[in-house]
């Protein structure tokens, strides 16, 4: 009998496409000479520019503010001179940018300072520290992280998750991080943990990452209450409501949060960002990024700096491969497509990922079978050919009775469709006309 592996039910298992990336060692990729910043990389109100065309900036240095509760203050990730403010392109489309001309020299900001020890610091001063790093969720989501950590005093937490799934195909950056850097997981994770006052800590990571799997084993050998729970390889094991219900066997309420089930979910990634924060003061001015896709002459990850093109990362991996088809921020199920390459990494830029215009060609839509798979396959127990066919007939009231909103468009029923129906897009769209009519209500 093999160890116990971790699952949920649903789910798909599409190709990994991981060994382009996989055994490649982080590298730092070269500093940018010009930055393209935008004050809006989370979710949430978007910062307030607080440097001025002509300003000499530090590395660290804010230079977008947060305005509300829910957003992330915005840090410079070069030394140079502020030589626009306006509107630029971004990874989610035209947004306030700052952009930065580099001058080389890559000096940090005087007030970055490393925390003397962060085991005697009080709880509220750790969570401050976080916030003004500007973290946010390092997988993709980028929600704030200083919000998970301050949860309503009625609902108590009472276990931390780190999510080292990674099941996105295509996708290595978690993968590295946990083998090249453990400790520095745990730090966050132990951080994290001290914030809520929690004594239990799981890190979740899929059975096809077993050299992860013993770093990360290593690294919590002498941590009581931190645990490493392996989980069967399946897609989409990273979503935080699966990832709670494989490793605690928790079922968070359709529309709640992690918190009514006492659990916090947060990336790898995310964990190492606090660690950076709190134990050498450097807040959010670059992350890992994996690079890959068949029209990549040279996959890799790298360590890139915020505001660095996507034209400019390409190139130093080798450039593009034959003509590219296809361009997304993220991985092939749930990454952003983008129709340009002059957009900047972003804190939520866990991949570039270009295929060829073979991969990305797609097929031809049938007429459903009603075959039932795309219900079998959905992780939420969702009827996805009925909110589909709603969606599509332009009946989004009917959609969202069928629970449109629960769906947390993983396109593992598009994946799975036999007649290749546009699923996940037909609900992706019935539910932004159901969040556009209740906004207006």
């Amino acid at each position: 009998m093999g160890e116990k592996l971790f699952t949920f039910s649903g789910g798909i298992h599409p190709p990994h496409f991981k060994k382009q990336t996989e055994k490649f060692a982080l590298q730092n990729a070269e500093l940018p000479k010009m930055v393209t910043i935008p004050l809006q990389q989370h979710i949430g109100a978007p910062c307030q520019p607080v440097v001025a065309v002509g300003d000499l900036v530090k590395v660290g240095q804010v230079i977008g503010e947060a305005q509300a509760f829910v957003s992330a203050p915005i840090h410079s990730s070069v030394s140079g001179t502020v030589k626009k403010i306006g509107k630029f392109l971004a990874p989610g489309g035209s947004t306030t940018c700052v952009v930065i001309e580099a001058d080389g020299e890559d000096a940090w900001d005087e007030s970055i300072q490393p925390t003397e020890n962060w085991l005697q610091t009080e709880a509220k001063d750790l969570l401050r520290i976080v916030k003004e790093a500007g973290i946010t969720g390092m997988g993709g989501a980028s929600f704030p992280t200083h919000v998970k950590l301050s949860p309503p005093k009625d609902k108590p937490i009472d276990v931390v998750i780190l999510n080292g799934a990674e099941c996105e195909p295509y996708l290595t950056a978690d993968h590295r991080l946990m083998l090249e850097m453990p400790e520095k997981v745990v730090t966050g994770l132990k951080i994290m943990m001290r914030i809520l006052g929690v004594t239990t800590g799981y890190i979740g990571i899929e059975n096809n990452k077993m050299d992860a799997v013993a770093a990360m084993q290593r690294a919590v050998a002498d941590e009581p209450g931190i645990e490493v729970r392996v989980m069967q390889v399946k897609y989409p094991q990273g979503d935080e409501k699966r990832l709670i219900n494989a490793t605690t066997g928790r079922v968070v309420p359709s529309g709640a949060l992690p918190m009514e089930v006492g659990a916090v979910v947060s990336n790898v990634g995310t964990a190492a960002a606090i660690a950076t924060a709190v134990v050498e003061g450097k807040p959010v001015i670059e992350r890992i990024v994996t690079i890959t896709g068949s029209a990549i002459q040279e996959p890799k990850n790298l360590i890139v700096r915020i505001g660095t093109q996507f034209s400019e990362v390409i190139e130093q991996c080798g450039g593009y491969k034959g003509t590219p088809g296809k361009l997304l921020m993220g991985g092939p199920m749930m990454g952003l497509a983008q129709y340009t390459d002059e957009v900047p990494v972003i804190k939520g830029t866990s991949g570039i990922l270009v295929l060829s215009e073979e991969d990305a060609r797609l097929p031809e839509p049938s007429a459903c079978i009603r075959c039932g798979k795309c219900i079998d396959a959905c992780p939420i127990h969702l009827l996805p050919l009925f909110i589909s066919r709603y969606s599509l007939n332009g009946d989004f009231e009917a959609a969202e009775k069928y629970r449109a909103m629960d769906c947390i468009q993983c396109g593992s029923c598009s994946f799975v469709c036999p007649a290749k129906r546009p699923l996940v897009e037909a609900i992706r769209v019935a539910r932004g006309e159901i969040i556009a009519k209740r906004r207006k209500g």
